[in-house]
C-alpha cells in the first residue's frame, strides 16, 4: 500500500510505502526522509480492507477517481475537433477519423484511471490496496459535518510526525 501522508492540518508530509502484512508502526517517508508512526489498530475490517485513516485515526474514507494528467489535453482536442466540424472547416473523413481517435483514447483514460482512498479529516490519499464497498464517494454534508465537529471539539492530536533531527 502506498500512502500520500498528510498532517492534520493538510500539509504534505510525504509518501510511504507500507506492508499490510507486516503492519510496522514507524516508517520513513520516501521522499522527506521524515518519521511517521502508523496506527494499525482496528485499522482494518474482517475482510482485510481499510475502514481507517492509520495517520490520523478517522473511521470516515472516501473514494476519489484520479485521471491521468493527459485528460485536460484529450477534453481540449475533443472541443476543438468538434469546432471545426460543427463550423463547418473541414467536413471529410479526417474530422471522423481524428474524432474516432479522440473518442479512443477517451475510452483508453477511463480504463487506466485509478481509484483511491482518502481521509476526510487530514486528506491523506491510500492507493494500491483493495476499496471496500461501503466507501462512498465524497459527500460535501459529511466534509462539512466533520470540519465543524473538529472545530467545535479541539482535540490534542498525537504527534504522528517526528523529522529525523528533531529530538524529542
Amino acid at each position: 500500500m502506498r500512502v500520500l501522508v498528510r498532517q492534520i492540518d493538510r500539509s504534505r508530509v510525504g509518501e510511504i510505502q507500507a506492508d499490510v502484512e507486516q503492519r510496522p508502526t514507524r516508517v520513513r517517508t520516501l521522499d522527506t526522509d521524515q518519521e511517521v508512526f502508523l496506527d494499525w489498530e482496528r485499522a482494518f475490517d474482517d475482510s482485510g480492507q481499510l475502514r481507517r485513516c492509520v495517520i490520523c485515526g478517522s473511521d470516515h474514507l472516501f473514494q476519489h477517481k484520479t485521471f491521468p494528467q493527459i485528460t485536460p489535453f484529450v477534453i481540449v482536442l475533443a472541443f476543438a475537433l468538434s469546432l471545426i466540424g460543427v463550423l463547418g472547416y473541414v467536413t471529410d473523413i479526417a474530422i471522423l477519423i481524428g474524432m474516432t481517435g479522440v473518442l479512443l483514447l477517451d475510452i483508453a483514460i477511463l480504463f487506466f484511471a485509478s481509484t483511491r482512498l482518502v481521509c476526510y479529516r487530514c486528506r491523506s490519499q491510500y492507493r494500491n490496496l483493495e476499496i471496500a464497498e461501503y466507501h462512498q464517494r465524497w459527500d460535501r454534508a459529511t466534509d462539512a459535518r466533520l470540519r465543524n465537529q473538529s472545530d467545535r471539539r479541539p482535540v490534542e492530536n498525537p504527534r504522528r510526525v517526528r523529522s529525523r533531527d528533531r529530538i524529542s
